[in-house]
């Protein structure tokens, strides 16, 4: 009896080792920033704050959207660097740390 008992609890923690990852739904925190954005734009339209939540919390957090532009933004950063250096743009002494702070900042103001 003990060793069937065993076995089952080796196979069903075998199977949760190796079911795939799910994407989490969205945080309540998420959402109401979503719909402050979307309050501050006017346009939740005739939708309500409940209605909303419980729709955005349903939904599946985009957790590669992030990362995706943080890179887009580092490497259009680096390519500026690439040519205001060659063109002695660089101030004396800034670094590409220095730089890369500088632009990351604005390239967030721009919407990047």
């Amino acid at each position: 009896m003990n060793s069937r008992c065993l076995i089952i609890i080796v196979a069903l923690a075998s199977a949760a080792a190796l079911a795939p990852v799910t994407a989490h739904a969205r945080t309540k925190q998420e959402c109401r920033a979503e719909w402050a954005n979307m309050r501050a734009a006017n346009q939740p339209g005739t939708m309500k704050y409940r209605a909303f939540i419980k729709q955005c919390m349903s939904q599946p957090a985009s957790a590669a959207t992030a990362p995706a532009t943080a890179i887009a933004r580092e490497r259009s950063c680096a390519t500026e660097w690439e040519a205001n250096k060659a063109l002695g743009l660089i101030p004396a002494g800034q670094t590409w740390p220095q730089y890369w702070s500088e632009c990351d900042k604005r390239k967030k103001a721009q919407g990047m």
